[in-house]
């Protein structure tokens, strides 16, 4: 019976063995998987992020529209859009947009680029000194003439610098009358030039042909405006006008500054300087009072005399 003791206990120090080298072997495999959980959510939430701005972009779709590209041998456009948008960065994309605008044959009429402080914090740190920390936003404003039948091309070309749309608005305005009616008043000027060229021809009294010519001048000025204001709208017609908004999301300046304010309470005078200064500030001011109570002499005169009259009165009562 004693050989069976060893033996027993050999075997339960085996197994007690196997049971500490499982747990260790468990608990090694836990924390790897927790070690490895952080770096799959954060892979994880960056996919996300991914993702997100993705969905967030602008598609082709979302800049189609047929006011942009509808066509009529009968008919004359005018078109315009409108668009705003979120960029990375403003003057990158406003550079961006530049490029697109003269590569579509066109011109850019107004750039305009402007930064607003959202908010503004400041917090001392120490050593005189003073850490500044703003909020800001960039905007631009675009303004861009490409030609008519280039403008949906070339609002597809710049989608690659939109992170996010807000709005976008396409018109066309049938012009056709607008147009003729300025080539009619156009003609019309023409032909009442030439009626008072003839009359100015034929001759006649003095002040007859001056009013001839002047009237020729205002016929000369009418066709001019005509000539002008129709062209203006052919240009219109063939060049569209596109007005871009442009945005990024806010950003973080931070600025290091001198502390004013500790400036001054560290260089100003020391406390026995200052408890001087009051105790003669407030010497001064006793006196300012004496000399006030000394210029109100009259006062204090008819006060004594209106004591003396009333003692007396008392007197020969009593």
């Amino acid at each position: 019976m004693r050989t069976h003791h060893p033996i027993r206990i050999a075997m339960c120090a085996a197994l007690f063995a196997g049971l500490i080298a499982c747990a260790k072997h468990e608990q090694a495999a836990e924390a790897s998987m927790e070690a490895a959980s952080p770096a799959t959510a954060a892979a994880d939430a960056g996919g996300a992020a991914e993702s997100r701005m993705a969905s967030q972009a602008p598609t082709e779709a979302q800049l189609t529209s047929s006011a942009a590209t509808y066509t009529d041998a009968q008919r004359k456009f005018i078109r315009t859009a409108q668009a705003k948008f979120r960029v990375r960065d403003v003057y990158q994309s406003a550079l961006a947009i530049e490029d697109a605008v003269a590569a579509q044959g066109g011109f850019v009429t107004k750039n305009d680029i402007d930064t607003n402080i959202d908010s503004i914090r400041k917090r001392s740190l120490g050593n005189g000194q003073l850490v500044e920390l703003a909020e800001y936003t960039v905007r631009g404003e675009l303004t861009v003439r490409v030609p008519s039948d280039k403008a949906q091309a070339f609002l597809r070309s710049i989608i690659g610098q939109m992170d996010f749309l807000d709005t976008r608005s396409f018109a066309a305005m049938d012009a056709q009358f607008a147009l003729l009616r300025e080539q009619l008043a156009y003609q019309r000027n023409q032909e009442a030039q030439l009626e008072l060229g003839d009359a100015q021809d034929e001759g006649g009294k003095l002040g007859q042909k001056a009013q001839v010519i002047a009237a020729r001048v205002d016929a000369k000025s009418g066709r001019d405006e005509a000539l002008i204001a129709q062209k203006e709208f052919e240009d219109r017609v063939a060049f569209a006008t596109l007005d871009l908004s442009l945005y990024q999301l806010p950003k973080l300046r931070r600025t290091e500054m001198a502390d004013m304010e500790a400036a001054v309470r560290d260089n100003g005078p020391g406390f026995l300087t200052r408890l001087g200064k009051s105790l003669s500030t407030g010497w001064f001011g006793l006196l300012e009072i004496g000399l006030l109570l000394v210029r109100l002499w009259p006062l204090w005169l008819l006060l004594a005399l209106g004591l003396l009259a009333i003692r007396r009165l008392r007197r020969r009562r009593v």
